[in-house]
């Protein structure tokens, strides 16, 4: 995967979404815990400041307070352009120009504001706006209730503070948790990244934000990096995240995905645990398993547990298990010497599969103990006793090398002792030996071997689909020519010795070529064998 550069949830926003309704548990005449100067029903009273003019009303028992109206309660200013005062009741009704002031820096202001001192209720609506040095929430109406210790809105607000912006349908705190809770719509943006999410909440002491709900994250950094969940949490404290419910990642073209994602951003690690999968659309490659680790410093990826590649090639796909996948980003060198890791870049890739390593695909198959596969150079190499099936024949060799163009296989080397079988019945084997062979594909169908060093042959001849002999040839340099996993005729070099022998005449010890060993039992034949050690 290419280097992920995520600033995720609330690496900036974490004091602006506390501040902006943390002020909601302190403004509008904060804590009355203790009883003072109290009405009947126990509230503290409200104290009247000024006003320019003053009318009674007997009937309905508050008066009505006109021009440059102020409050006090418990060191929060009240200003606004008229009132309702019910003294007796310990209530206010406040309209016009509402403004509350509590210390140097948090501000309050609406067009109308209704407060009861008894229940210790407070309502602030039209163009609210608070402010707390840089932050700034605008909403249409906020409710507090000093009772439960429960701030919100319902109506949708939005919180500003430098470069982050945080929209919702509903906001609550809850002081006694100290619990920040968004709903509906909630949008996160800041310029490294756009965060929506059906829930999210934050807890301020904890210093951890959960999402619930179908969760997007998108980057902005040009690097179309995207995040999708419908349930976790990011430890702000910690910079570690995780994902899950039908969680992916997309990043640097690859999309990765699991039951449950893990993400340690201080350490550049993440983790895929259950049903991963990694698919690369750009290499046309997906790579299964059940635990997954990637470490973005490195660009290396680790993948156990069942672990299968899929390689698509045309119309059919590779299906490739070994006890561990490894797939490690290969970037071009700088003059310097230096990996150019740059954005625009795209790394090729380098996947090591070792230990018990099987592949299948419907017209080749093959094992082997280790396997190194690189985009640069599109070619294969397997190690450690390597043994591949095309059609009827089985190819060995201490090294074996695919290489494969535009996602077809085009040319086949096996490396040292290389020996081709073909089952001709149950005790008679097509052998073809050589100390290089290279096999060539057209459609993935191999059409054509050249063999150099110490070319051996033996292979039985028919006739109209009966057997005549047995040809038996020496020749250093030599080409097969095959048809439909057949062999049709051999080109032979360089003062070829060769022998055929009537079906009958050829001598026991002479059948078997050196080297020889049938394997057929260890083919997989199904895409399902490639697990069967």
């Amino acid at each position: 995967m290419k280097q992920t550069k995520h600033h995720f949830l609330f690496d900036h926003s974490a004091s602006l979404v506390l501040r902006a309704l943390l002020f909601l548990s302190v403004f509008i005449f904060p804590n009355s815990g203790t009883a003072q100067s109290t009405t009947n029903a126990g509230g503290k009273q409200i104290q009247l400041k000024h006003a320019n003019s003053l009318k009674g009303n007997s009937e309905a028992k508050y008066q009505r307070l006109i021009g440059d109206v102020q409050f006090e309660h418990q060191g929060a200013l009240l200003f606004c352009d008229s009132a309702h005062f019910f003294s007796e009741k310990n209530t206010l009704e406040a309209f016009g120009h509402v403004h509350i002031q509590q210390g140097d820096s948090i501000n309050l202001w609406g067009d109308f504001l209704r407060y009861d001192g008894n229940t210790r209720k407070a309502e602030v609506q039209k163009n609210v706006r608070l402010t707390d040095r840089d932050m700034t929430l605008t909403t249409d109406a906020i409710v507090y209730d000093r009772a439960t210790g429960v701030a919100s809105y319902v109506t949708g607000g939005k919180i500003v503070s430098k470069d982050n912006t945080l929209t919702s349908q509903i906001g609550t705190y809850i002081t006694a948790s100290k619990t920040l809770t968004f709903k509906k719509n909630v949008l996160l943006q800041n310029p490294q990244y756009d965060m929506r999410s059906d829930t999210l909440q934050y807890h301020p002491i904890s210093k951890v934000a959960y999402f619930f709900g179908p969760t997007t994250i998108t980057a902005k950094n040009g690097t179309k990096n995207f995040i999708y969940c419908e349930n976790g949490f990011y430890d702000t404290n910690k910079d570690i995240a995780q994902f899950e419910n039908n969680a992916y990642i997309i990043t640097g073209g690859q999309r990765l995905k699991g039951d449950s994602i893990w993400y340690d951003r201080k350490n550049g690690i993440g983790k895929a645990m259950r049903n991963v999968e990694i698919i690369d659309t750009a290499q046309r490659v997906t790579i299964r398993g059940g635990y997954a680790v990637h470490n973005e410093k490195t660009n290396v990826s680790l993948i156990t547990e069942r672990a299968l590649l899929i390689q698509i090639f045309g119309e059919d796909s590779l299906y490739l298990h070994g006890d561990t996948l490894k797939s490690i980003a290969l970037y071009p060198l700088l003059p310097n010497g230096k990996k150019n890791m740059a954005d625009s870049i795209e790394p090729g890739k380098l996947v090591i599969a070792y230990h018990h390593v099987r592949f299948f695909k419907p017209d080749l198959q093959g094992r082997c103990d280790s396997l190194a596969w690189s985009t640069q150079d599109s070619t294969m190499r397997l190690y450690g006793d390597p043994v591949l099936w095309s059609g009827g024949s089985q190819l060995t060799a201490k090294e074996v090398f695919i290489q494969t163009i535009n996602g077809e296989v085009k040319e086949l080397y096996l490396e040292n002792t290389a020996f081709i079988v073909s089952q001709e019945d149950s005790t008679r084997y097509n052998q073809i030996k050589g100390r290089r062979m290279t096999g060539y594909f057209a459609k993935n169908e191999l059409y054509k071997i050249y063999v150099e060093g110490n070319g051996q042959t033996l292979y039985y001849a028919k006739d109209q689909g009966l057997l005549v002999g047995v040809n038996r040839a020496d020749c250093s340099r030599l080409t097969i020519w095959v048809n439909e996993n057949e062999v049709q005729s051999i080109s032979f070099f360089d003062r070829p010795d060769a022998t055929l022998y009537p079906p009958l005449d050829l001598p026991p010890r002479e059948a078997l070529l050196k080297d020889f060993r049938w394997r057929g039992n260890e083919q997989p034949q199904r895409m399902e064998d490639v697990f069967v050690h």
